[in-house]
């Protein structure tokens, strides 16, 4: 996925209670729905009308294809807010009975707990079960739940790696890190030489800190049905939290917000050196960053220890039929399509990173130069990321709100109001408190 502003921290009680979803949440309520268009046989050779969710803009390239492909198809492309905005949007149609789509894109953290409030239609019965090893590891298991139910399918991956100012390492004579700690190290040898300069801007993100915690082997998240378990001292945070607090503690990451308008310029005037994120992200610096072209580049992501390749997610989305849908045969005919269909393809030549193992493994799309990374077979190292993602990683069922709150435990540690490790502990307690007020029992 590529527009990150998805990531937006949910303030409002309000909001909060919007997306508040409980193990005893009702399931299809029968109520109408955004589609009317009746059924549709295989393919959709019947005709009938859906309305998709999605803020991925080359979903609406798929979605046109879709209908000439299918005549009498109508596909209506709704962009309903990026990432919680959607989710709000959605809850609140849910709730109400009516307007809710038939397609919506859902990103994997959100999709337990939304499947939990019976929101989504299992896949399996439409033959989704038998796409397995289409994709990749990570999302591949990130859509599943309870067995052998499939809540969605993924529409794009985020195998970590590090994009880096090549300009500004050369300038200051610093090796590209391969290890967090050689990271720590290039962060106070570039802002010693240059004050303005700083490795990375990071005021606390809930997606990166667990991407993060995954990469160092963590689990501090176990799901067993209704039954949790959260440990957020676990080795991996623990690891991250040390390193990540050596930046904090000296002021070498940059508090300029990410997604901002000073983020955009600063990576493109060599203020910021470094962004370790998802591999969805070369098509934001291509549009957004026009300034950086030629002086980026990409390179694995840094180790917890010296020789690993270990990596993680961090990011990518699904697309998912909502249980309350009127057309759901149609519905999948078209998740299938865009997720595994030719609408992969489609996706790809817009910007979009797949999930697909048979896209990941194809020597045309491995080997294509970035002309913005000055000509580097990106694709490499961002496909050998999803190879090497950490296996056995679990999001809770109610990791929307937990990421809600995440700035009112961990994000004071960026304040320097707590540690990092304190802020992670006072983290796990709220969510542990409010699993609880929801009905799981957690450990």
């Amino acid at each position: 996925m590529n527009e990150l502003g998805r990531r937006t921290l949910l303030r409002s009680v309000a909001l909060l209670g919007a997306l508040s979803l409980s193990v005893t949440a009702c399931g299809d309520s029968g109520a109408d729905t955004a589609a009317q268009g009746g059924d549709a046989t295989a393919g959709g050779k019947a005709g009938g009308k859906l309305t998709v969710w999605a803020w991925d803009g080359t979903v609406e390239d798929v979605a046109a294809n879709f209908e000439k492909e299918n005549p009498g198809v109508d596909v209506e492309v709704v962009n309903a807010g990026t990432g919680n905005d959607q989710y709000t949007a959605l809850q609140n149609a849910i709730s109400a009975g009516s307007g809710v789509p038939d397609v919506a894109q859902v990103e994997y953290y959100a999709i337990p707990q939304f499947a939990l409030g019976k929101s989504l239609a299992d896949l399996a019965g439409f033959g989704a079960d038998e796409l397995d090893g289409t994709f990749t590891p990570g999302p591949w298991n990130s859509v599943r739940m309870g067995g052998d139910a499939v809540y969605g399918l993924p529409l794009d991956s985020g195998p970590m790696a590090l994009f880096y100012n090549k300009e500004v390492f050369d300038k200051h004579q610093v090796p590209v890190p391969t290890t967090w700690d050689e990271y720590v190290e290039a962060a106070r040898k570039i802002h010693a030489a240059d004050p303005n300069v700083y490795i990375a801007a990071d005021s606390g993100d809930a997606g990166f800190t667990t991407s993060m915690i995954w990469q160092a082997g963590g689990q501090p998240y176990q799901v067993d049905g209704t039954t949790v378990s959260i440990d957020l001292q676990d080795e991996g945070s623990k690891r991250f939290a040390e390193t990540w607090q050596q930046l904090i503690d000296e002021d070498l990451l940059s508090d300029i917000s990410p997604w901002s308008d000073e983020w955009y310029k600063a990576l493109g005037d060599g203020t910021l050196a470094t962004l370790p994120t998802g591999a969805w992200m070369p098509g934001n610096f291509a549009s957004g960053v026009p300034d950086g072209k030629g002086k980026w580049a990409v390179a694995p992501l840094p180790q917890w220890e010296a020789g690993a390749t270990a990596s993680a997610e961090n990011g990518g989305s699904s697309l998912a039929v909502l249980e309350a849908g009127k057309n759901k045969e149609l519905a999948y005919q078209f998740v299938e399509y865009a997720a595994a269909g030719d609408g992969v393809a489609t996706r790809i030549e817009g910007g979009a990173f797949p999930a697909t193992t048979e896209h990941l493994s194809d020597p045309e799309f491995l080997e294509a130069p970035f002309e913005y990374f000055g000509g580097q077979q990106a694709n490499k190292i961002l496909a050998e990321s999803a190879a090497n993602v950490v296996p056995g990683w679990s999001y809770l069922p109610f990791q929307v709100y937990a990421n809600s709150v995440y700035n009112d435990h961990v994000g004071k540690a960026y304040l320097g109001e707590t540690t990092l490790a304190d802020g992670l502990q006072q983290w796990g307690a709220a969510s542990e408190t409010y699993g609880k007020d929801q009905g799981f029992t957690v450990k």
